[in-house]
């Protein structure tokens, strides 16, 4: 069994859904399918949960909403009519209308987005549609109750071998609605996947998988074919933009394979993720991707010796910790402590942060710099590879781009360097053109 998670840009309108009936019915194992809200059909519209939100708000403060309504109700509406489907979307909000008031809950009511789309759904495939408040269930903080919604699933899929179900919230215990963080419905994707024991969970999205590289910086970058899980929170870590991390914690966990594709070229493989890969067809390359981030900053504390004195060590780490700062690097020298953290959140404690590092860290001094981007390249077979740090030194320095920072990660699937922000476009770039073009 396969379970199918479709996106918003999948669910854009009714060309769009036709797609997804294509996908589905082409692979009889394809039998649950998870969807998000109704996505942007050109990028001047706005999401329907991005409307549903703004809603809210209106009628939390008495603002006219009217307009607002409108506008979700005829992109349903005209997927409603496109497909020839008998669901009547006006009347459904209709019937909404009558209870919208400023205590109307943010939750249940920004849920509709999901819900229609699994409705809409649900009927051009004539399939049922379950409610995920009678799934999914949640805890009071928006996380999973993993054991309590596997039992559910299990007695919906007996009796219900195939069905639609919306993704990006579930029920209290209660039974009141809760929104799951964003991205939820990459949540309840591998939640379903894993309750179920899937065979894979088919994450249908815009792009064809995960590329080795940022496409607005290197137009050309590839496709990654296989990656591990691993691998993939290397590069969600540094900055990629794929999955979130709760998103992949159900199925990694059972070793399910999660592959992303694409519902506009469903042809293509897209990207396999799974714990280990044993037929390697990148062992050649050994470079998986290249990704990074900008605005960091370095905060160095300098004590002779500080190597051998771990209270200090204990102090400066839970200096940073008061200050509600996430040390995302770290690196110690005989007499310093280099940590490394993100400007925006430094900017508003770094005064406070300091002078608390000097009363109570018995410290002898403090620098500081920022303007400061990392890169990491990630890949499983770079521990295999002798010379990597080498030739990563050589192809920067041809460029004349100085690396202020190094760091390798104890399982040796990345190397992360620390340049200006200044070179961070140009560093990816060359990064790619030595590590993946000239090997590719």
């Amino acid at each position: 069994m396969k379970i199918c998670k479709f996106g918003g840009s999948s669910l854009a309108n009714a060309k769009q859904f036709k797609k997804i009936i294509t996908i589905v019915e082409s692979d009889p194992k394809r039998r649950i399918v998870v969807v998000s809200a109704v996505g942007k059909s050109h990028p001047d519209q706005n999401k329907i949960t991005d409307l549903l939100y703004l809603l809210h708000a209106h009628l939390l403060y008495g603002v006219d909403y009217q307009a607002l309504l409108n506008e979700i109700i005829e992109r349903y509406r005209s997927i409603q009519l496109d497909l020839g489907l008998k669901f009547d979307v006006q009347a459904f909000f209709d019937r909404l209308k009558m209870d919208l008031s400023p205590k109307t809950e943010r939750d249940a009511l920004v849920s509709i987005g999901e819900k229609l789309s699994a409705i809409l759904c649900a009927e051009y495939l004539n399939w049922p549609m379950i409610d995920a408040k009678d799934a999914i269930v949640l805890t009071s903080d928006g996380t999973v109750d993993l054991e309590r919604s596997t039992q559910k699933l299990n007695t919906l899929f007996q009796q219900y071998p195939h069905f639609v179900l919306p993704g990006f919230y579930g029920a209290l215990p209660n039974g009141r609605i809760k929104l799951m963080k964003r991205g939820g419905s990459d949540i309840t994707g591998s939640i379903v996947a894993a309750a179920l024991h899937a065979e894979i969970y088919e994450n249908w999205t815009d792009v064809s998988g995960i590329m080795m590289a940022d496409p607005r910086i290197v137009p050309e970058a590839k496709p990654i074919p296989q990656l591990t899980y691993g691998e993939l929170r290397e590069l969600t870590f540094m900055g990629a933009s794929i999955l979130h991390e709760e998103s992949i914690q159900a199925v990694k966990h059972l070793n399910i394979p999660l592959n992303i594709r694409n519902t506009n070229k469903p042809e293509e493989l897209g990207t396999l993720i799974r714990n280990d890969i044993i037929d390697d067809d990148q062992a050649e390359g050994f470079i998986t991707g290249i990704t990074g981030l900008k605005d960091f900053a370095v905060v160095t504390v300098h004590k002779e010796q500080i190597a051998r004195h771990p209270q200090v060590l204990r102090q400066i780490l839970e200096s940073f910790e008061r200050h509600d700062l996430l040390i995302e690097h770290m690196t110690k020298g005989i007499d310093s402590l280099s940590l490394t953290v993100k400007v925006e959140a430094l900017k508003e404690r770094q005064f406070d942060l300091f002078a608390d590092l000097k009363q109570k860290c018995s410290i002898d001094k403090l620098t500081f710099e920022d303007d400061l981007a990392l890169i990491a390249v990630v890949g499983r077979n770079m521990k295999e590879k002798p010379g990597i740090s080498g030739q990563l030194f050589s192809a920067l320095g041809a460029k004349n781009i100085n690396i202020r920072l190094i760091a390798q990660g104890t399982d040796e699937i990345s190397i992360i360097v620390g340049v200006a922000n200044a070179d961070f476009e140009l560093t990816i770039q060359t990064l790619y053109e030595h590590f993946i073009r000239k090997n590719g």
